[in-house]
């Protein structure tokens, strides 16, 4: 049996080894290839993979680190910003395109009520797993663009929580009022416990778990973070993806998120692959041949509402045309919370199998499209001549720290008295808890893993000082930095003159020994006060002699 389970994660990592480099490759992006891996080897097609739901459960953790990663960089302070999108066109979509849907279905198709007033607002519903992957691809987040999409697929998921309590209601076991009202109450509850537990304990635990200097017990506390608020937020009524996306937000202001968000990294991307894989293991290949004209004409009459009613939406929320086709485009597909949804619909018996399975091939195929779509989306986003307004989200980090120990900290007080912005990471708990406390910007990580200089913005960084006291750290540190941002201008500490020879050797721009530069210094008190045949030496000479020192002894 285990080594049933052990072939089938063989089958699903060698389809997508295959299929993401060729799609890649094409230039269609990893999602595509994931989803026909997932196609192929399904029960479906060659069959390899026989326990689906079993994988589905595991890779929708996938979807849960998604939604983490992206409540990191969306601090509170951003989503107040956008509140009147998220409010107000994220609303407008969800409700003009869930009651169009429900009239088609109940009128059209003649569906039953209850199963109409579910599956309009189901399909109203987008792909949050799959656009935020693209905007994210697509470097697009912090966009006009992006930041509309985002605040829309927000209102998305929170549509998901009174969705989800409409099913029992309409199904033939109705819940009473009472019910109803304990749980409503008992979900406020656990909110307020996540975020106060949040707001006043995460960051002391987090600073107790990091001064233990045990990497792999911080990775452990990373993800239990996650699961564990994933768990309340389903508790709560939520989903564990709006779970985890709130667990994001709190953690946004912390010293140590960079260092989570390292930690997290390889987790979600293996997860959210699997995700994907799964979701294409649902295509029901029979079906689709059986009624090839319905499906595509259903898919079609889909995205054609969405981006009809998406469109004038933007328009009227001060968007250009060119971003509001965009934003349009990119959301035209339905979503994995509408596979939920008619999911428990259809165990609650609310619609019939012939009803979902034509539903889910729907979902999954407007899914499958949905490159091309954000291709599109991007295509007329760079078409767009409008300046973006003043609240995107700033790249620019000016400069970078490596190490905020003695000589860090002194480079850090310059920079702030010239005014020039900086970020420091440093992996020592206490001294990152000490000035974050004291307002400089400086977070918790590892400075030799690439994921957290990233995090970091490094990509965006004018200059990057690497003040670390261990010299085989800033060897690594610069040999790989350099050869990630080979424009990068790298200056780094060194002890003495061979480890300077190094690291200018592996790609640093610059390098300053820190025994010449005190020996010079106390040289230069000495000589001030020396005479030389009875001539007191000028001050021209001195620097002359320090200068011609210090160049040759760079030299050796």
């Amino acid at each position: 049996m285990q080594s049933d389970f052990l072939l089938e994660i063989i089958f699903l990592l060698s389809a997508a080894v295959i299929a993401v480099p060729i799609c890649q490759a094409l230039k269609l992006g990893a999602v595509p290839g994931f989803l026909i891996a997932g196609v192929v080897v399904g029960p479906f097609s060659l069959g390899l993979i026989h326990d689906v739901e079993h994988i589905t459960h595991i890779s929708e953790f996938g979807v849960v680190l998604l939604l983490f990663v992206i409540g990191m960089e969306l601090k509170p302070s951003f989503l107040w910003q956008i509140r009147r999108m998220v409010f107000g066109l994220g609303s407008l979509q969800v409700v003009l395109s869930g009651a169009v849907i429900t009239a088609i279905c109940y009128y059209v198709f003649q569906l039953p009520l209850p199963a109409s007033i579910i599956i309009g607002p189901a399909l109203a519903l987008s792909s949050t797993a799959f656009v935020l992957q693209l905007l994210t691809d697509q470097k697009a987040l912090s966009t006009e663009y992006g930041r509309s999409s985002v605040a829309i697929l927000l209102l998305q998921d929170l549509a998901v929580v009174p969705l989800l309590a409409l099913v029992p209601l309409l199904s033939t076991q109705a819940a009473t009022d009472t019910h109803l009202g304990w749980a409503f109450a008992r979900s406020i509850s656990i909110l307020i416990a996540v975020v106060l537990a949040g707001r006043y304990l995460l960051n002391p635990i987090l600073h107790k778990v990091a001064a233990s200097a045990n990497s792999e017990v911080f990775t452990a506390s990373a993800v239990l973070i996650v699961i564990g608020t994933a768990y309340l937020a389903e508790l709560a009524g939520l989903s564990m993806a709006m779970g985890a996306f709130l667990a994001g937000m709190l953690i946004s202001d912390s010293a140590y998120r960079h260092q989570i968000r390292a930690e997290i990294q390889p987790f979600r991307g293996i997860l959210l692959g699997m995700f994907f894989m799964s979701m294409g293991m649902l295509l029901n290949l029979e079906k689709l041949v059986e009624q090839p004209l319905l499906v595509a004409g259903l898919v079609i009459a889909l995205l054609t509402i969405k981006i009809t009613i998406l469109y004038p939406l933007s328009r009227l929320f001060s968007l250009d045309s060119t971003r509001s086709l965009a934003v349009a485009f990119i959301l035209a597909q339905s979503g994995e919370f509408a596979l939920v949804l008619f999911a428990l619909a259809e165990k609650a018996q609310i619609f019939d199998t012939h009803t979902f399975d034509i539903l889910l091939l729907v979902v999954l195929i407007s899914m499958l499209v949905t490159p091309v779509l954000g291709y599109l989306a991007e295509r007329f986003n760079k078409l767009s001549k409008t300046v973006s307004n003043s609240t995107e989200i700033p790249d620019e980090v000016g400069v970078i720290i490596a190490g905020y120990g003695r000589v860090g900290r002194r480079i850090g007080d310059i920079l702030t008295i010239a005014n020039q912005p900086f970020i420091a990471i440093d992996d020592n708990a206490a001294t990152v808890a000490h000035y974050h406390k004291l307002g400089v910007p400086i977070y918790f990580g590892d400075v030799t893993k690439p994921v957290v200089l990233k995090s970091a913005g490094i990509k965006h960084a004018k200059y990057m000082i690497v003040t670390v006291n261990e010299a085989e750290t800033a060897k690594t540190l610069v040999e790989t930095i350099h050869s990630k941002l080979p424009d990068l201008t790298i200056y780094a500490r060194g002890h003495d003159i061979h480890t300077c020879h190094e690291l200018m050797n592996l790609g640093a721009t610059g390098t300053v020994s820190e025994n010449l530069e005190a020996s010079l210094e106390l040289s230069r008190l000495v000589l001030n006060h020396f005479e030389i045949d009875k001539d007191d030496m000028t001050l021209e000479q001195l620097d002359l002699i320090l200068k011609d020192y210090k160049t040759n002894y760079y030299k050796q």
